[in-house]
């Protein structure tokens, strides 16, 4: 499934850069993002922790095929985040392939939405390496609001994961005593982001 998405991606990629209009073509992007993870459970004394927001970030390639006056925008991003429980961080790593059905509105003002497929690269609680989640990919939306000046632009989106992806491991606790947990992995995120396209 991953190298079908990943064609998917590349012939839209391509696609965009033999298009004959001037809005056509392929941007790189970066920025900064504010995200939550779901519950934290401590299954060996039913305890439950809430996440603190953290600040994450995000560098990755775009295209962009116009089909006046919609578009569609095919992503690929490199996003790292992390959140807080109980205080301790929780640092998460992962690729997501957006893609976008944008509506251009008034001048430089667009809007957008579109599915994002997300695949979990590497998870750390503290200073241990969690294991790979109960789902290697999972699905969720992206939509948001943004500014095109030229070859220059910024959006700012909201990103929600749809499904439970949860990764269960052991901490010990005050007394070394070890504890199973588990952690729902899915986000609510804010991004914030800024492009050129060349």
């Amino acid at each position: 499934m991953f190298k079908n998405f990943v064609s998917l991606i590349l012939i839209l990629l391509c696609l965009s850069g033999w298009a004959q209009t001037d809005e056509n073509g392929w941007g790189v992007k970066a920025g900064l993002s504010q995200n939550t993870n779901g519950e934290l459970k401590n299954l060996s004394n039913d305890a439950k922790f809430e996440a603190e927001a953290g600040i994450g970030y995000h560098i990755g390639v775009f295209g962009n095929i116009n089909l006046s006056p919609i578009y569609l925008r095919p992503e690929l991003i490199y996003t790292k985040t992390q959140s807080e429980y109980d205080g301790v961080d929780f640092e998460l790593q992962r690729l997501d392939v957006p893609v976008l059905v944008g509506l251009k509105l008034i001048g430089p003002l667009h809007v957008f939405a579109g599915p994002n497929l997300q695949y979990n690269l590497d998870s750390k609680f503290g200073n241990k390496d969690l294991e790979k989640p109960n789902e290697d990919w999972s699905l969720g939306l992206h939509a948001g609001a943004g500014v095109q000046l030229g070859d220059f632009g910024i959006d700012l989106r909201y990103s929600r994961g749809f499904s439970d992806n949860e990764v269960e491991f052991l901490q010990n606790n005050f007394d070394n005593t070890p504890e199973l947990n588990r952690l729902n992995i899915d986000q609510s995120e804010l991004i914030l982001s800024l492009s050129f396209k060349f």
